[in-house]
């Protein structure tokens, strides 16, 4: 099972039916695969906090909703996280390839890349970063469960290595 199949399966496992994405290289091949998942909605968006209000709207109709997005995302998001999904007790997965890792060859990408799990531990945020297609699977079919769980977005970091 390769990198984008084990998020994949994890998805359908977690019964995730809703998903908003700002583009990401590393999230190609995922998002073709729910691009062609009929039980699958994908909503693409220009920006995070945009795709952070469509999710608690697909909550709010009975959805089980993602986002994906890079993790430089996370802060052009945070006002929307804390004032909209946690104000309203909204679940929500968030599938970020975290950039700025081990062997990142863009130096622009470090800094978020350090401060990204700063920023969700800031937060009270729970968050995993699995190391293999298998360990992801499993992470992310767990993922709703652990959103409902903890009444806070859970994040699934998937940093350079993984990929």
């Amino acid at each position: 099972m390769d990198s984008s199949d084990a998020i994949y399966k994890g998805l359908k496992e977690a019964g995730i039916d809703f998903i908003v994405s700002v583009p990401c290289v590393n999230l190609t091949k995922l998002l073709n695969k729910i691009d062609e998942d009929p039980e699958i909605t994908h909503v693409p968006v220009t920006r995070e906090e945009e795709g952070i209000g469509i999710c608690a709207g697909a909550y709010m109709g009975g959805k089980k909703a993602a986002i994906m997005m890079q993790n430089s995302g996370l802060g052009n998001s945070i006002n929307a996280l804390k004032s909209l999904t946690e104000l309203y007790h909204f679940s929500l997965v968030m599938i970020m390839s975290h950039r700025g890792t081990e062997g990142e060859q863009i130096c622009g990408q470090v800094p978020m890349g350090e401060s990204t799990t700063l920023l969700l531990e800031a937060m009270g945020y729970p968050y995993i970063k699995p190391e293999t297609p298998r360990e992801a699977k499993e992470v992310v079919g767990n993922s709703w469960t652990a959103t409902e769980e903890s009444g806070k977005p859970f994040s699934v970091l998937l940093e350079i290595k993984y990929w």
